[in-house]
């Protein structure tokens, strides 16, 4: 069916190649005309002219020599009259209480500073603040209040001084880094640079501030000396006894129950443990006591304040609402044996108050007062306490949320203020009205909680708050709440009289 053929073969030439021819050219650019031009260019002289200082010569005082008959007449004539005038007015009462204005006259309240740090880790909180000894500086504590277990948070100390022209609102002047939260600060009373604070991990430490390559001095550690539960404030107290550089002991307070008294020094560059509280349920009265609670159970203690005159006795706050006045000289020793320290714990307490409903955030004996102190709570009250007597003397319900901090003014007996959990500073004054703030501001960013605030003892004008944003606003009082009235201490001596009646 198939079979093999041969064809011939059929040969085309290609067509994708063609011949090109090539052609040669030539180009030229037009002339190009230059013009050349002499240029020079101007002398100048300088010279300096000054005018010459003009210098006022001082006019010379003559002093008459007067020996005339009229001068002896006239001032034997006047001279009676003025020394009977200068006799009334020696014995008069026309001016007291009266007092020189040299300053100029303030009628408003307001934010001057509004600080942070533009390098905080997101969502620290102000967790506390003190003005240094010559009231030029704050600092600033960081750290959070909603742990729920233990604190892997890196925290900042900063510091801004206030005074400098050119400070900077979002960076501090000085930012000390911190392992852990802390939970509270407070400057040396007399050396500027001193500061101490507490942590989240129960370390007490101090920083020298005028070291800056390495300003921390001296931390407690974490061992049985120490905390076991997060600190929650340090005070310097004046020692009736000490001298020099052990003029001033450090008090740490804690939520394991712990009153620890230490001796520091920025020459000594250590912290060492002198003696030791403790806080036990014991203390409080059994109509107090929820549920089936331990005689031995420690309570937190969250807020302390010494009094003014005399540093032995200091006034305490806890985590079950507990108010309670305490004595450094208390030899009644425990028998926590559950507890292990170097010093021997003793029980503080002398006097019970009546006590809030929830943890008491703030304690503060007033500066002008002996007996009267101040408290406040997550009950939404702040209260005037007395010494004598287990009731309050005054309650006030803001009606502004949690009470995070109280704090007395330092110039004004009858002036205290407050912040609240709604974000606001309330500043109260007992002359005007024992109920109702007399200034009311918005100290929170966004209505946030503000959770800390101080006066400046040495520039009563400025008060400082902090809140949760880590936003710290420092204020400028106004007259009103900074000068003192006349016969103001009257008002404090006759609250603290209702204590007796």
């Amino acid at each position: 069916m198939f079979s093999d053929e041969t064809l011939d073969v059929i040969e085309f030439k290609s067509s994708w190649k063609k011949e090109r021819r090539v052609r040669d050219g030539s180009t030229q650019t037009s002339e190009i005309i230059t013009n050349d031009v002499a240029a020079q260019s101007v002398d100048r002289h300088e010279i300096e002219v000054q005018t010459d200082e003009l210098y006022e010569k001082a006019t010379p005082y003559r002093f008459v020599n007067d020996k005339s008959q009229e001068l002896r007449d006239f001032l034997a004539r006047v001279e009676p009259m003025l020394h009977a005038q200068l006799e009334k007015n020696l014995h008069s009462h026309a001016f007291d209480g009266y007092d020189v204005n040299w300053h100029e006259e303030t009628k408003t309240v307001t934010c001057v500073h509004t600080l942070s740090h533009a390098d905080l880790e997101p969502g620290l909180n102000v967790t506390g603040l003190s003005w240094n000894s010559t009231g030029s500086t704050v600092a600033v504590s960081y750290g959070r209040f909603d742990h729920e277990d233990w604190c892997t948070h890196k925290s900042l100390l900063c510091t801004w001084n206030v005074d400098r022209k050119n400070i900077n609102p979002k960076k501090a002047d000085v930012a000390v880094d911190i392992s852990s939260c802390l939970m509270c600060v407070a400057f040396h009373p007399e050396i500027p640079a001193f500061i101490a604070g507490g942590t989240f991990n129960g370390e007490v430490q101090l920083w020298d501030l005028s070291q800056p390559d390495n300003p921390l001095l001296a931390s407690s550690g974490i061992e049985d000396d120490s905390h076991r539960d997060p600190v929650s404030r340090v005070v310097w107290v004046l020692d009736p006894e000490g001298k020099g550089k052990n003029k001033y002991k450090l008090v740490s307070i804690s939520g394991d129950g712990k009153i620890l008294v230490w001796q520091a020094s920025p020459q000594s560059k250590e912290i060492k443990l002198l003696d030791g509280f403790l806080l036990l349920a014991e203390s409080m009265p059994r109509s107090m006591r929820k549920g089936r609670l331990r005689p031995d159970a420690e309570m937190g203690v969250t807020a302390i304040s010494y009094t003014h005159e005399d540093k032995t006795l200091f006034v305490v706050g806890s985590e079950g609402g507990g108010v309670f006045k305490c004595s450094m000289n208390s030899s009644d020793r425990l028998a926590a044996a559950h507890i292990q320290s170097s010093v021997p714990l003793k029980n503080p307490v002398s006097f019970a108050f009546t006590p809030h409903v929830g943890p008491v955030y703030a304690v503060e004996c007033s500066p002008y007062h002996r007996n009267l102190f101040l408290t406040c709570g997550i009950d939404q009250t702040a209260r005037v306490y007395s010494m004598l007597q287990a009731k309050p003397v005054l309650e006030l319900e803001p009606a502004a949320g949690y009470i995070f901090s109280a704090r007395w003014s330092p110039v004004r007996p009858s002036v205290f203020a407050v912040v609240t959990g709604e974000g606001q500073l309330l500043i109260y004054d007992l002359v005007v009205h024992k109920v109702n703030p007399v200034c009311t501001l918005e100290a929170g960013s966004d209505k946030k909680p503000v959770y800390t605030l101080e006066f400046n003892l040495h520039n009563r004008q400025l008060l400082a708050t902090g809140d949760e944003l880590g936003h710290v606003r420092v204020w400028q009082l106004n007259d009103e709440l900074t000068l003192q009235d006349p016969g103001e201490e009257t008002v404090l001596a006759d609250l603290a009289d209702t204590a007796l009646e």
